[in-house]
């Protein structure tokens, strides 16, 4: 018999990283063009003038500018 008991494995002790998701350049912010301005999941916010949307729904603005 064994010495001492075994020791089992935890089923439950991982956790995803989280995405990093939301606004990331707010009103009154310069920007250069291909700087993310928001990354999403679906189109929350939905690419105006100026912005064009990445293939995961990030949007990126075009020009270098102003948010507002």
């Amino acid at each position: 018999m064994a010495q001492k008991k075994g020791q089992g494995t935890s089923k439950n002790n991982r956790d995803s990283l989280s995405k990093k998701l939301g606004v990331k350049v707010f009103s009154n912010t310069k920007v250069c063009s291909g700087y993310i301005l928001v990354r999403q999941r679906g189109y929350k916010f939905k690419p105006g003038l100026n912005v064009y949307s990445g293939k995961d729904f990030t949007l990126h603005s075009k020009k270098r500018g102003v948010v507002f």
